[in-house]
């Protein structure tokens, strides 16, 4: 019995076995994070996906594009600043491919294009700013990279979310001359804070003395103070001054004498 089967079977053995090849290069399963530009016949017909699409075989060929995020580093490109120092940068880039159709017919290997593209505008950027601003302002010069990038690849419907400016390596000589300058500036912040400390107790020293010398009583009352503070402390010799008070009552009681008072 099972052996009249096959033999039934063999004479549709190959046409099987090519219905089955045509099925499998028919039915074609796009993920979530691809989508399949479908050419016939070498003409573009649509985008296609996700899910589960049917295409002719030998007569429609689909190309697979991820829509994730690429990350792409930047080899790490020598550049001269606008003040003449030579360094090298690298930096990270962030992409995605938001329209598929555009990125395969616009451009040849889209990945290759905007990874070159990156290397020569990081280059152009950097090379127009100054060393403090590239150790400094790192996000401005980020936000440009990524402005001018994210322009020259909008035709091949790519957008570029970031760029990041990750290492930045200056020579033995200019990282001692930094060194040296912040040491300089730290010296400085600390003579002025010192001096501003300095106004201000003479500002108050000032104001206190203009207090003593205008309230009566006020100089007698800052010296007995003074004397219990020293009195705390052990082989101290204390002078008992004449109150400044004491001079107009003097001045009162002798107004003929007021000279010798003095």
């Amino acid at each position: 019995m099972v052996i009249n089967i096959i033999e039934g079977i063999l004479p549709y053995l190959g046409a099987i076995i090519l219905a089955g090849g045509l099925l499998k290069m028919a039915v074609k399963v796009i993920p979530e994070y691809e989508r399949g530009v479908l050419f016939r016949l070498g003409r573009l017909v649509s985008v296609k996906g996700p899910g589960l699409i049917i295409i002719i075989p030998f007569i429609d060929k689909i190309v697979r594009v991820s829509l994730r995020i690429i990350v792409d580093n930047v080899p790490p490109q020598e550049v001269v600043t606008r003040d003449n120092v030579t360094c090298k940068v690298n930096a990270v880039l962030y992409y995605r491919v938001t329209e598929p159709d555009k990125a395969v017919i616009n451009v040849e290997q889209y990945h290759e294009a905007t990874s070159q593209f990156a290397q020569t505008t990081m280059r152009s950027v950097v090379g127009q700013a100054d060393l403090d601003e590239l150790l400094s302002e790192r996000d401005k010069l980020n936000k440009k990279i990524q402005e001018i990038v994210d322009t020259a690849t909008d035709p091949w419907g790519i957008k570029v979310t970031a760029v990041e400016i990750r290492d930045v390596t200056i020579p033995v000589e200019m990282q001692r001359a930094i060194a040296r300058q912040a040491e300089a500036e730290r010296d400085r912040r600390a003579v002025v804070i010192q001096a501003d400390g300095e106004k201000q107790a003479a500002k108050k020293i000032a104001e206190a003395t203009e207090i003593l010398t205008q309230v009566d009583g006020a100089m007698t009352l800052r010296m007995l103070r003074t004397i219990s503070e020293s009195a705390n402390q052990q082989s101290n010799t204390i002078l008992f001054p004449l109150p400044m008070e004491l001079k107009h009552l003097l001045k009162d009681v002798f107004p003929h004498n007021e000279k010798n008072v003095d």
